[in-house]
């Protein structure tokens, strides 16, 4: 019996991915960046404690529906066949519930907040609950995704000012055009079975000029990475972080030359640093401003 409850456990916890935290990292950096630049350096102790716990639950939550909405698809994918979905470790009902309630202690902790943020919180659920779908009706997945991911920008704003400003905005283009090009690389691991079962993606979409939009959206986030540390009057310590983040994306540009899944692979992850360096950036500024 304890065997099995164990197995269960087990299942739940990959079931949200809580043995690959990339993910949480790459959520949690844009909104580290939001608390720190609409608090000048200085987040209230409550509201990022929130964000953080925020980010772990939703993704959690996110990965879990992902998984139940490609419940039919990931036995026929070679990266995901082992999922707890696609062997039966974790049933489908067990999965809903499973994300009824981490969505739920998200929304708990939200309500702490002000009005503004509770309201867009609805936005982010949404966002969460159907990103899963855009697979099946548009090639651009990842870049509502980005959406997704970056949502937690504005609402960072919002709880921790009571405004949206235009920075917020910045700052969530920046994280859109980011998880559209991290994604994409991902995306690329995919490409084949996912011709073969009809899922759509931006890989799918780029085809063999895929590296080449990829550079084309990082170039572009630099670009918008730069304009917001203009805007905001930032010091070069911000600014050779945006220099380091573009040397990690040359260096992912390096890593997917081939094409090859593991290569690919490695470049995805290798995101985490630039979420990394731009947080060491602001978090520098501010501390010596």
């Amino acid at each position: 019996m304890k065997r099995v409850k164990r197995q269960r456990l087990r299942g739940y916890m990959l079931l949200m991915r809580l043995d690959k935290p990339v993910g949480i990292m790459l959520l949690l950096w844009p909104t580290l960046w939001a608390l720190w630049i609409a608090a000048e350096g200085t987040p209230d102790t409550w509201v990022t404690a929130v964000f953080v716990a925020g980010v772990f639950l939703m993704r959690s939550a996110g990965c879990v529906i992902n998984d139940y909405a490609d419940r039919k698809f990931d036995p026929f994918v070679e990266r995901t066949r082992n999922r707890p979905l696609a062997v039966g470790m974790v049933s489908p009902k067990e999965a809903l519930l499973l994300f009824v309630a981490l969505s739920a202690m998200a929304f708990a902790l939200v309500l702490t907040l002000n009005t503004l943020t509770i309201m867009m919180s609805f936005v982010g659920a949404a966002l969460a609950a159907s990103y899963p779908y855009m697979k099946r009706m548009t090639y651009l997945p990842q870049v509502y995704l980005g959406l997704a991911f970056g949502w937690s920008v504005p609402m960072a704003f919002a709880a921790q000012t009571g405004t949206v400003p235009v920075v917020a905005w910045l700052l969530l283009i920046v994280t859109v055009l980011w998880a559209t090009a991290y994604d994409t690389i991902y995306a690329m691991v995919d490409r084949a079975d996912d011709l073969k079962i009809g899922v759509k993606s931006t890989a799918i979409l780029f085809g063999e000029a895929d590296r080449i939009i990829i550079g084309i959206i990082q170039l572009v986030m630099l670009m918008v990475l730069l304009m917001m540390g203009q805007r905001l009057g930032l010091s070069s310590i911000y600014f050779i972080a945006v220099l380091m983040a573009a040397l990690f994306m040359l260096y992912q540009q390096y890593l997917i030359r081939k094409r090859d899944g593991m290569q690919c692979m490695r470049a995805f992850r290798n995101n985490h640093w630039i979420g990394v360096v731009i947080f060491a950036g602001l978090f520098g500024h501010y501390f010596l401003s």
